[in-house]
């Protein structure tokens, strides 16, 4: 779960400044998101790194918040390529890293079929192309790019 982060200095100053806000919005919104799936037993996390901290945590300030950072920094703009490296990313997720998840005793699927949770995935994913579109079209924000470039 560290790893991700020994790539964060290799998107720079910038590129973080410019994308941190969504992705840090999307990890709580990812966050609570997982609580719902809890209670619902859309799936399980079976692993914890304390007994009070869920096992999916790791999961979402690990991978899934730098790998956020790191899309958004190729594709945004691009949304339809955005959408394609995303859904490419759920793919490999769902169908490939999921099974080795459950098979290592992780977590798995219970309730959600891998076609739902897809589609939750890419509904997320435009969640946080929406929360960037957002934050950079925020008229504080906008005044302070301004104010940089004069």
């Amino acid at each position: 779960m560290l790893l991700p982060w020994i790539t964060a200095p290799l998107l720079g100053k910038d590129t973080l400044k410019r994308y941190l806000p969504a992705s840090a919005i999307m990890t709580l919104i990812v966050r609570l998101t997982n609580v719902v799936a809890r209670r619902r037993k859309w799936w399980w996390w079976y692993e914890r790194i304390h007994p009070k901290i869920p096992g999916d945590v790791p999961f979402m300030f690990g991978p899934f918040f730098v790998s956020s950072i790191w899309i958004l920094k190729w594709t945004y703009g691009k949304f339809f390529n955005f959408l394609a490296l995303n859904t490419a990313i759920e793919l490999i997720f769902t169908y490939v890293f999921l099974p080795y998840l459950t098979k290592f005793g992780i977590a798995s699927l219970v309730r959600l079929p891998k076609m739902k949770t897809m589609t939750l995935f890419t509904f997320l994913a435009i969640v946080l192309y929406a929360l960037q579109f957002l934050y950079e079209n925020i008229p504080f924000n906008k005044q302070r790019k301004n104010m940089k470039l004069n």
